[in-house]
């Protein structure tokens, strides 16, 4: 048997779709599962979409979800160039090629005269397809007017008949040739189109399994046939079925859908994404659903390809992503968590084991931290309705007695740790004869600001330290004397 060769072929446009993520996954996992290669290729021949830095941008992401190929730009291989606009030369042979053969044709129809056809068919059917004008020209005319004018190079479909192909997902499909049109394969500036360069390159680099979106489908036909017109075989094909954001409508970067580096900076692990979207189209066979990388390859399937879409659902990739971050050491939490960390307390010292032990089973995402933890930075404005535990039977001025005995204890402490601030508001607890809450509530919305922190007053109150919090108690003690 052939040894599997996939191939990742994203153009450089400077972003990284959810989409195109799984594409990659997918391809890699199908080259590795089966002992592969996995080839990186850029498709930057429309040159018009090109962005600067792009081609950095996919290198980077690649490695950063591990997904690290064989055989690429900056990696080299037997088959390069690895970039299509370095394979020109390639591409105007092989077009050549199928002129010589009878499969492909010189057109010279300007944009003027297409512009005219276009609008021709516009106005009695709605459906425009080249009218083959240059099709018929002869073979030697066609040649010797290609020395001295502009033209492109169109494939010559075959007008009747039936053209069929296999998919992996979705099984035999055939189509009526009628429907083909005579679609271009070179350029007029020597650039090759899409599906062209495509096939050469698919060919040429070995290729033995072609990943791609069911958008392709209706394309495959046209590539058969080219296989054919040069007398290569035809590669395995996989289509996969579209990510939808919701029933009915597909994650698109038009619309603004999240990419990979979006849910990277908002504080999702890099291998949570990757187990997410491996889901997103494929299934195991079993209920489980946490894999890491090596595991996806070990479990993967073409088998387990879907035909149906799946929806992107956020909620799902949240659950997933806090599993992730609960299954860490404290140490590997503090790691990926140290810059939102870093973010609320800045300059000021903070025990970092402590801070990450508080947090570490209570975020999902890492991007909540910063919110969990911003009345550190300054004492949020709050209503003083809040300070009263109603369920204790406290009010406001019950409440402020209970702030000013805790204040005066607090005061006393030289050892601010948790064991000494238990000792001392447990004494104000027994000292006024009142339930714990009692106490306890008033404390930590005073210092906070805030119904719901992580970790208990104790923990706030580690947190803010002795200055602080003494600041903050004389701040709504002073509140409340004057409100009530």
């Amino acid at each position: 048997m052939k040894r599997v060769r996939t191939r990742f072929a994203p153009s450089p446009t400077g972003y990284m779709h959810i989409g195109n993520l799984r594409t990659a996954l997918y391809t890699y996992l199908i080259a590795k599962s089966n002992d592969g290669d996995f080839v990186l290729r850029i498709e930057d021949t429309d040159q018009d979409r090109y962005v600067e830095g792009a081609l950095e941008f996919i290198y980077d992401t690649l490695e950063l979800t591990g997904l690290k190929y064989d055989e690429g730009p900056d990696v080299g291989g037997d088959f390069g160039p690895y970039i299509q606009s370095e394979r020109k030369d390639i591409y105007k042979k092989h077009a050549h090629d199928l002129i010589e053969k009878g499969a492909a044709y010189p057109c010279f129809c300007t944009k003027d005269r297409l512009a005219e056809s276009r609008k021709e068919s516009s106005i009695k059917d709605g459906v425009w397809r080249y009218d083959r004008k240059c099709r018929e020209i002869p073979q030697e005319e066609a040649l010797a007017r290609m020395e001295n004018e502009v033209y492109v190079v169109r494939q010559k479909m075959p007008i009747e008949g039936k053209t069929s192909f296999d998919d992996i997902v979705f099984g035999h499909i055939t189509v009526p040739n009628e429907e083909l049109e005579d679609q271009i394969l070179l350029k007029a500036d020597g650039l090759p189109t899409y599906n062209f360069a495509n096939v050469v390159d698919d060919h040429l680099m070995e290729i033995t399994h072609v990943v791609r979106g069911t958008e392709y489908l209706s394309s495959a036909p046209k590539y058969n046939l080219l296989y054919e017109a040069f007398g290569w075989e035809i590669p395995t094909y996989v289509h996969l079925t579209p990510i939808m954001r919701e029933p009915g409508k597909k994650l698109s970067k038009r619309s603004g859908d999240a990419s990979f580096s979006d849910f990277y900076e908002k504080g999702y692990l890099k291998e949570a994404i990757i187990n997410y979207i491996a889901l997103l189209g494929w299934g195991p066979g079993t209920n489980q659903e946490i894999f890491t990388l090596e595991e996806l390859v070990e479990a993967f399937s073409i088998k387990g390809l879907s035909k149906s879409p799946a929806v992107f659902d956020v909620e799902k990739l949240r659950w997933m992503n806090g599993v992730y971050l609960r299954n860490l050491s404290v140490e590997d939490f503090y790691e990926v968590a140290k810059k939102y960390i870093d973010e609320i307390f800045k300059s000021k010292s903070y025990d970092k084991m402590y801070v990450s032990d508080l947090l570490h089973n209570r975020v999902d995402v890492l991007s909540e931290i910063p919110e969990m933890l911003d009345f550190v930075k300054e004492l949020p404005e709050f209503d003083l309705e809040i300070v009263q535990h109603q369920k204790s039977g406290t009010d406001l001025a019950k409440s402020l007695v209970s702030l000013k005995a805790s204040k005066a204890e607090l005061e006393k402490l030289e050892n601010w740790e948790k064991p000494e601030l238990m000792s001392a508001l447990k004494g104000v607890i027994k000292n006024l004869d009142v339930k714990t809450p009692a106490v306890l509530w008033p404390v930590r919305i005073a210092v906070s600001g805030r119904e719901s922190t992580p970790g208990g007053v104790y923990d706030v109150l580690l947190l803010l330290g002795k200055d602080e919090t003494l600041k903050r108690l004389n701040i709504t003690i002073k509140r409340m004397e004057e409100g009530i």
